[in-house]
């Protein structure tokens, strides 16, 4: 029980930052005692600091606040796309404490190549910093088995049969947690982002492809073997483009980032920040004409993830949240009046992360933690 008491006071310290000790007690529903004892014991092991907080209110005493030490528990996050590869060394609490990333071109985004980057790169950045590191998390844009990080197939890498888990944790020494990306994009709302406080959301984001991650009454949906969140190959129109996955079809195909291009007129291959630049450099009687049938592809997919999950909330990641703001509300809008659940419901928003391009390193620390603040 003790041990339990201690993982969930930590847990509220990393995720919702410092607090005091009345606070605590009655957000875990335990007594002023076994607070003082839980604290104690985590002052003087040095994973947690007390001190009076900076500004002050009211007269007497004040109650001291309770804060988690960064470098007393530090984790390895990493994000692997299509087009580059980031890592951060993050700290309890949730600060980013180091980072870097590099582009892939060619051989360097070989499986082989990418884990020995990550590898030397962590060693050095841990290195530079005198860190430790806890645990490692992963963010990966394919299927990925959660039990050992078993990457079968993320067609966008052209990878296909990699032990990324065990690869790592075979090397680094620690527990290594893999995810797909959307998965892990989703845990990083849902904790940190625009799905903060929502028991049920979705998080769906658009890079090459399109991936999709769902939080049900407080917990992500993992599926047999850990295999979801491929809502880019939801078929949703059987007569179109042949999509990298074998079908024909698939929602990526229509509104991923080679459909973007499509609707704006640029050419295959069109570097992404020129994208971006596109998407917020349209003028509002622009949106209309040129991303008219994007809005409509985009809308149909969403009333379809909309019945299927009944979501409260439905969080629009990466480069969707470039799209103007004008057409995220009118998909909302659409889907408020075409989704039979979101009627049922109430209705059920629809809004851009709020995490910028963040998102999946945060989702991928938070991904380490979960076994981490269980025993540090």
């Amino acid at each position: 029980m003790r041990r339990h008491n201690r993982t969930a006071l930590l847990r509220r310290l990393h995720v919702d930052g410092p607090s005091t000790r009345a606070e605590l007690a009655a957000e875990l529903g335990l007594n002023r005692s076994t607070i003082k004892a839980l604290v104690d014991g985590l002052a003087e092991s040095g994973i947690v600091l007390e001190r009076v907080p900076r500004a002050r209110s009211g007269a007497g005493r004040p109650s001291l606040l309770v804060l988690p030490q960064p470098q007393a528990a530090v984790v390895l996050a990493v994000d692997i796309r299509v087009e580059q590869v980031a890592i951060a060394l993050v700290g309890l609490g949730g600060e980013m404490l180091g980072r870097n990333r590099w582009n892939l071109h060619g051989r360097s985004g070989e499986p082989d190549e990418v884990i020995t980057h990550i590898i030397e790169s962590t060693r050095v950045l841990a290195d530079e910093l005198d860190l430790k590191i806890f645990g490692v998390g992963v963010s990966v844009p394919g299927v990925v088995r959660r039990s050992d990080g078993f990457v079968h197939e993320a067609p966008n890498l052209r990878w296909r049969d990699v032990p990324l888990g065990d690869r790592l944790r075979a090397t680094l020494g620690v527990p290594v947690r893999v995810a797909n990306d959307a998965e892990v994009g989703a845990l990083a709302e849902h904790l940190r982002g625009a799905a903060r406080g929502s028991l049920d959301a979705v998080y769906v984001s658009a890079d090459i492809g399109i991936g999709g991650g769902v939080i049900s009454d407080g917990s992500a949906l993992r599926g047999t073997a850990g295999y979801v969140g491929e809502l880019g190959h939801m078929v949703i129109n059987p007569t179109g483009r042949d999509c990298h996955c074998g079908s024909r079809g698939c929602w990526e195909t229509e509104v991923g980032e080679l459909a973007l291009c499509r609707a704006l007129s640029l050419s295959e291959g069109t570097p992404r920040g020129v994208v971006i630049a596109e998407l917020r450099g349209l003028r509002p009687d622009e949106v209309g004409p040129r991303l008219g049938e994007f809005r409509e592809w985009l809308t149909l997919g969403l009333v379809n993830i909309v019945n299927a999950f009944s979501p409260e909330l439905v969080v629009l990641g990466d480069l969707f949240t470039a799209l103007p703001p004008s057409l995220i509300a009118a998909v909302g809008a659409e889907v408020g009046k075409r989704s039979l659940v979101s009627r049922a419901i109430g209705g059920t928003r629809v809004q851009a992360s709020t995490l910028g391009t963040d998102g999946k390193l945060v989702g991928a620390a938070e991904l380490a933690f979960e076994p981490v603040l269980d025993t540090v």
